[in-house]
C-alpha cells in the first residue's frame, strides 16, 4: 500500500541511532506503517487457500509456508517499527499527524489478527493445536485492542489535528474503521476453545458487535470515497491501487457473517438465533458480495487506466492483496451457506487472482527494498497533485 506525501521533519530533529546497528535504524527513518499491508497481504494467501472449496495436492502444505513466512514478516516487521519509533520518533509523530499516513496505523491490527488467524487455519499443522490456540489468542487480543484503539484514535486525530478537506476524501480512510471487522470475521476461530456457556456466547456477540461497529462507520465512510471520485476525478496515479481498499469491509463483512452461522449452528447460540444467524448470513452476504463484484470491475478498470498512463509500483500495490482475499473468503462462505457452485468458483477465480497479485507485490517489495528505493526519503511534493497525493512508497 501507499502512503501520500507529508512534510519531511528536520534531518537534524532524529534521534542519533546508537553504535552496533546504525545502518540499520537509519533504514527504518522512513519505514511507515503501511508496511504493515504486506503482512496482510501474505497471511490472507494462507487463510483463503485452507477453506477452498477444492481439493489441490500440495496446497494446505504450501499455505501453511506461506503462513510461516508471513509470521516471520511480522516479527521482523514489528523489530524495524520498534526501531523507528525508538531512533526516529520526530518522524513517527508526523506520520501521527499526517492524514494521508496515520490511518495505516489499523495495518498493523490487521496484520496481528490475520496471521493469529492463519496458526488456527493452517498453523496447528507445523506447531501443533495447543501452539496454535495460544498464538492465536495472543494475536487476536492484541490486534483487537490496537485495532478498537485505532477505531476512536484515528479519527479523533483526523477531526482535532488534521482537518482533512472533502476533496482529500480516500479510501485510505477506511483503514482504521475495517480494522474491528477483521477481529469480527477471525473471532469466531476462538470460540470452540473457550469453556462452553458464557464465554463462548460473550466472545460471539462480542464480534458480532464489532462487525455492526466497523459496517456502520463504513457506510458513513463509503459515500465520501464515491462523491470524491464523481466530483474530483480520477485519484492520482499511484494512489489508484487504493481503490480496491473498499473491498476489504465488502468481503470482510461477508466473511464474518459466514463465520457467525458456523459458530452459532454448534449451539453456541440458543435457538432461534442460530437459525437467525443462518439466515441473516445469506440476506446480507449475497447482495454486499454483488456490490463488491461491481466495485472490482470499478476499480480494476481505474487500475487499467492508470497502467496505460504509467503507474509504476509502489507500496500501493499491497491493496491488491488482502482486501481480494476477503472476497475469496466471503465467496467460500456463501458457496456452503447457499449450495450454489457458482460462488465455489468464484472464490476459486479470485483466489487465482489473489496469488497472482501477491506474486508480484511481493517480488517488488524485495527488489525495492533490496535497491533501497523503497526506504529512501519521500520524493518532494509536485505542486500538480494536491496535498497528500505524492508519496508512493
Amino acid at each position: 500500500m501507499v502512503t501520500v506525501a507529508h512534510p519531511q521533519a528536520p534531518a537534524n530533529s532524529a534521534t542519533s541511532p546508537t553504535s552496533g546497528s546504525p545502518r540499520i535504524a537509519l533504514a527504518t527513518r522512513h519505514l511507515g506503517p503501511n508496511w504493515y499491508a504486506s503482512v496482510m497481504g501474505t497471511a490472507i494467501i494462507a487463510g483463503a487457500g485452507a477453506t477452498l472449496p477444492v481439493h489441490v495436492p500440495g496446497l494446505r502444505t504450501a499455505c501453511t509456508t506461506v503462513w510461516a513466512f508471513s509470521l516471520l514478516m511480522l516479527v521482523a516487521l514489528i523489530a524495524a517499527r520498534t526501531l523507528h519509533w525508538i531512533h526516529h520518533r520526530d518522524q513517527a509523530r508526523a506520520h501521527l499527524l499526517d492524514p494521508a499516513v496515520a490511518p495505516f496505523y489499523g495495518c498493523l491490527s490487521m496484520a496481528l489478527l490475520a496471521v493469529g488467524g492463519g496458526a488456527l487455519l493452517v498453523g496447528e499443522d507445523w506447531i501443533g493445536t495447543g501452539a496454535a490456540v495460544a498464538l492465536d489468542a495472543v494475536l487476536f487480543v492484541a490486534g483487537t485492542v490496537i485495532g478498537l484503539a485505532a477505531a476512536v484514535a484515528i479519527p479523533y486525530l483526523m477531526v482535532v489535528k488534521h482537518r482533512p478537506e472533502p476533496g482529500q476524501a480516500s479510501p485510505v480512510w477506511l483503514l482504521p474503521l475495517v480494522a474491528p471487522m477483521v477481529s469480527a470475521a477471525l473471532g469466531p476461530l476462538l470460540v470452540p476453545h473457550l469453556p462452553a456457556g458464557q464465554a463462548q456466547e460473550t466472545l460471539l456477540f462480542a464480534c458480532f458487535a464489532m462487525f455492526g461497529l466497523s459496517l456502520l462507520a463504513t457506510l458513513v465512510m463509503l459515500p465520501m470515497i464515491f462523491a470524491r471520485m464523481l466530483t474530483g476525478g480520477p485519484f492520482p496515479i499511484a494512489l489508484t491501487p487504493a481503490l480496491f481498499l473498499v473491498l476489504g469491509p465488502l468481503g470482510q463483512s461477508t466473511t464474518a457473517v459466514n463465520k457467525f452461522a458456523d459458530t452459532a449452528a454448534t449451539g453456541v447460540v440458543p435457538a432461534p438465533y442460530d437459525q437467525g444467524f443462518a439466515v441473516f448470513a445469506v440476506l446480507y452476504g449475497v447482495p454486499v458480495m454483488g456490490f463488491a463484484l461491481l466495485w472490482l470491475a470499478l476499480a480494476g478498470a481505474m487500475v487499467v487506466r492508470a497502467r496505460h498512463r504509467g503507474m509504476g509500483f509502489a507500496m500501493t500495490w499491497w491493496a491488491f492483496t488482502f482486501p481480494v482475499g476477503t472476497c475469496v473468503t466471503g465467496a467460500e462462505g456463501l458457496g456452503k451457506h447457499t449450495g450454489l457452485a457458482v460462488y465455489d468458483w468464484l472464490a476459486i477465480a479470485l483466489y487465482a487472482l489473489l496469488v497472482t497479485a501477491w506474486a508480484v507485490a511481493l517480488a517488488q517489495t524485495l527488489r525495492g527494498t533490496l535497491n533501497g528505493k523503497l526506504l529512501a526519503a519521500p520524493r518532494p511534493e509536485q505542486p500538480a497533485l494536491a496535498r497528500g497525493t505524492g508519496r508512493t512508497t
